[in-house]
């Protein structure tokens, strides 16, 4: 559930289990903020047979997966996202890739829409915008772009 993220990971921690919260950072009227850096999610390691007891973990809905079977999540990717959670410059972010349409949801060029062209690099994606029936490239921060679909 999300708001409960906290409750959860230190239930499973009690519970033995190897459970993983990332957090982002977050500055509001210059107060440090610690947030889930995925709402509603908290990662934990476990066997696919040991579903009952953490759905009854309170504030747990439900186990991300397919069907009844949990889905795995390989440690090389949980690694990541710990690094991504111990840099606290992490932010989470709409799955998008190369060629797909984006809208532009904050900053000077709001509403506009485009495709993604490249990540130039950590904080910014160029996105090409069709004006005038002519093509611009914009370096824009990712955080300002979501899906058009969405």
């Amino acid at each position: 559930m999300p708001g409960r993220e906290r409750l959860v990971e230190t239930v499973l921690l009690h519970k033995g289990y190897d459970a993983f919260l990332p957090i982002r950072r977050n500055r509001v009227r210059n107060r440090r903020r610690d947030l889930p850096l995925f709402p509603g999610y908290v990662f934990c390691q476990a066997n696919a047979g040991v579903v009952g007891p953490l759905v009854t973990t309170p504030g747990v809905v439900r186990i991300v997966g397919y069907g009844k079977q949990p889905a795995p999540i390989t440690d090389s990717e949980i690694e990541n996202i710990r690094r991504v959670s111990a840099s606290g410059n992490g932010f989470a972010h709409s799955y998008i890739e190369r060629g797909q349409r984006v809208r532009i949801i904050n900053g000077p060029l709001r509403g506009a829409e485009g495709i993604l062209v490249k990540e130039s690099d950590g904080t910014r994606m160029v996105v090409s915008l069709s004006m005038l029936q002519r093509s611009v490239a914009v370096a824009i921060n990712p955080e300002w772009i979501c899906s058009s679909a969405v």
